[in-house]
Formats: C-alpha cells, sequence, structure tokens
C-alpha cells in the first residue's frame, strides 16, 4: 500500500528553525545562571508568549477590537528570541554574561507570565465596541423602520399634517436626486423617491417639497 505521507519543506524549515532557537534560549539562560531544568524552561516560556500572541492576532483578526496590545506582546516574545539567537552568535562572551542581561533572564518569567495572562483572560467587553451608526443609510433605515408601523385598525382618520423629516434622511433622498438627475437628465419624482427610500406618500411628499 502507498504511504500518503508526503514531507513538507515548510514543515520540516520551521522544525530546523524551532530547533535551533530553542536550543540559542536554553544557552543564554544557562549562561546567565538559570541551570538544569529551568535553563530548558525559558526557550519554553517564550515560544508560547508568542504562540499566545499570535492566536490573540488571528483572534481579533476579522474584528474591529483594538490589537495593540496583542502586537505588543507578540514584539515583546520575538525580540526574546531573536535576541538569543544574535546573542549567542559569537557576539556575547557566554563565559562572563554582563549584569543587566542576567538581570533580564531572571525577570523573564513574572513579565511571560503577565504577558499570557492578560492575552487569555482580557473580557470580551474591553475587546470590542458596538459599531457606531454613522452612515446616512443606516440612520434612513431606522427612520424607515420607525415611520412605518402599523397603525391601530381603530384610529378615528385625522386631516394628515406634514410629517417631520430627519435632515439625514433629506440628505440621503438628495443624494438619490442628484442620482436621478444625472442618469435620466430630468427631476425625480414623488413616486420614484417614495420607492426608492421605501417610506409612506405622507413622507415622500415632504421630502420632495425641501428638495424643490
Amino acid at each position: 500500500m502507498r504511504s500518503s505521507f508526503r514531507l513538507d519543506a515548510v514543515l520540516v524549515q520551521a522544525v530546523i528553525a524551532g530547533a535551533l532557537s530553542f536550543s540559542h534560549l536554553h544557552d543564554l539562560a544557562e549562561a546567565a545562571g538559570q541551570d538544569g531544568w529551568k535553563a530548558w524552561a525559558y526557550p519554553v516560556s517564550v515560544d508560547l508568549l508568542l504562540v499566545a500572541a499570535w492566536r490573540r492576532l488571528r483572534t481579533l483578526r476579522d474584528s474591529d477590537a483594538p490589537r495593540r496590545a496583542a502586537w505588543s506582546w507578540f514584539a515583546v516574545a520575538l525580540a526574546a528570541s531573536l535576541g538569543a539567537n544574535i546573542a549567542t552568535a559569537g557576539l556575547l562572551d557566554l563565559g562572563d554574561v554582563p549584569d543587566w542581561l542576567r538581570i533580564l533572564v531572571a525577570g523573564w518569567p513574572a513579565l511571560a507570565f503577565l504577558g499570557g495572562t492578560l492575552l487569555v483572560h482580557t473580557p470580551e467587553t474591553e475587546r470590542a465596541e458596538p459599531a457606531p451608526i454613522d452612515s446616512v443609510e443606516d440612520q434612513a433605515e431606522l427612520v424607515h423602520e420607525v415611520v412605518t408601523e402599523p397603525e391601530p385598525a381603530s384610529a378615528p382618520e385625522l386631516p394628515a399634517a406634514s410629517p417631520a423629516v430627519p435632515p439625514a434622511l433629506i440628505t440621503h433622498a438628495r443624494k438619490l436626486a442628484d442620482d436621478h438627475r444625472s442618469a435620466t437628465g430630468q427631476a425625480i419624482d414623488t413616486d420614484t423617491l417614495r420607492a426608492r427610500l421605501g417610506v409612506p406618500a405622507p413622507m415622500a411628499d415632504a421630502i420632495a417639497a425641501q428638495l424643490t
């Protein structure tokens, strides 16, 4: 039976790059005084923070929620990984690590824990806000829903008064009228305006009166 396994060059490259980066982080942590299992825990911590930040960015990709925090923690984890790769390339004497680097390595667990907690446990209410209604079409749709509510069958008939027209609806109607004139060379009539806006006849008459 023919095997369906196919070696992916990108996957192989990712494994090699991950192993090298993992080894560099271990060597740097060990040189900074973190021996034994602690030196092996550092690359795991850096990679986990990097993955958590990347997953948050993918989660927020199709939303309007702010992504600054996710990008910030992604940059912190990437800087830690990239910094270890550069430091172990012969630019740093691993036998005589400076004090500031020892401080950074010793303080990394608290920083990584803070970043991971904020990325995973950010409340939903802080990640997304309702989109404001700022377009003329949205305002016109809301007005349409209000003015088309059915009236009680027993309501007495009264002389029709000119309904109040919201400014946003006038602006939208004027745009429709300009488009109609550009397309046909004629002013838009009340029936066409009413059909385009989807409003009752009295409302269409009031709007048409303000367009002339």
